[in-house]
C-alpha cells in the first residue's frame, strides 16, 4: 500500500506523539529516556498540537488506511524539525516520501534549497543517502545523541 501524504491538523497530535514515543529508544541515549525529560516534554500531544497551529512549523503526515505511518515537520522553512516513521514502515520509502513533500513545500514557500537537521545516530545513513552532510561531530545534549547535518541543493 502507498501512504497518503497530507498536512497535519491538531487532531493528529495524539497519534504523532504516540509514534514518536514508540521510537524513543532509538532517539535517547538511555533506553528508558533518563536525562531526556526535556525532549519527552516536547513530544506530548499538547505541545505538538501547538506546533501544528504555529505559523513557523509545517507538519505533514503519511497515513495508510487512516493509520499514521510517519510524520515530518519543518521549522522556519529551513530546519527539518521532525521526521519519524513507524517501525512497520521502516525501509519502505515512507521517510523519503515525507522528506520530498516537506522539501517541496518549503521550496514553494521560498526556501532556496538549504536545510538543516539534527539527525539521530540511528538515522544518519538515511540522511546521508538523501545528500545531507554532517556539519559537526556527534553531539550529546538533554539526553539525546545527534549529528548536526545540512544539505544545500543549490550545490548538488
Amino acid at each position: 500500500m502507498t501512504p497518503t501524504i497530507r498536512f497535519a491538523t491538531p487532531e493528529d497530535a495524539p497519534a504523532i506523539s504516540a509514534l514518536i514515543i514508540e521510537l524513543q529508544p532509538f532517539l535517547t541515549i538511555a533506553p528508558d529516556a533518563t536525562g531526556a525529560e526535556q525532549f519527552i516534554a516536547t513530544i506530548q500531544p499538547e505541545v505538538i498540537a501547538a506546533n501544528i497551529r504555529a505559523e513557523n512549523y509545517r507538519y505533514q503526515v503519511a497515513t495508510v488506511d487512516s493509520a499514521l505511518a510517519g510524520v515530518v515537520a519543518v521549522r522556519d522553512n529551513a530546519h527539518l524539525f521532525s521526521l519519524y516513521v513507524a517501525q512497520a514502515w521502516h525501509g519502505k520509502g515512507v521517510g523519503r516520501k515525507l522528506w520530498d513533500a516537506a522539501r517541496d513545500d518549503a521550496l514553494a514557500r521560498g526556501n532556496p534549497g538549504s536545510f538543516t537537521v539534527n539527525s539521530s545516530t540511528f538515522a544518519e545513513q538515511v540522511y546521508r543517502g538523501w545528500g545531507f552532510q554532517p556539519t559537526a561531530e556527534v553531539q550529546e545534549m538533554h539526553g539525546l545523541r545527534f549529528i548536526p547535518m545540512r544539505i544545500d541543493q543549490r550545490e548538488l
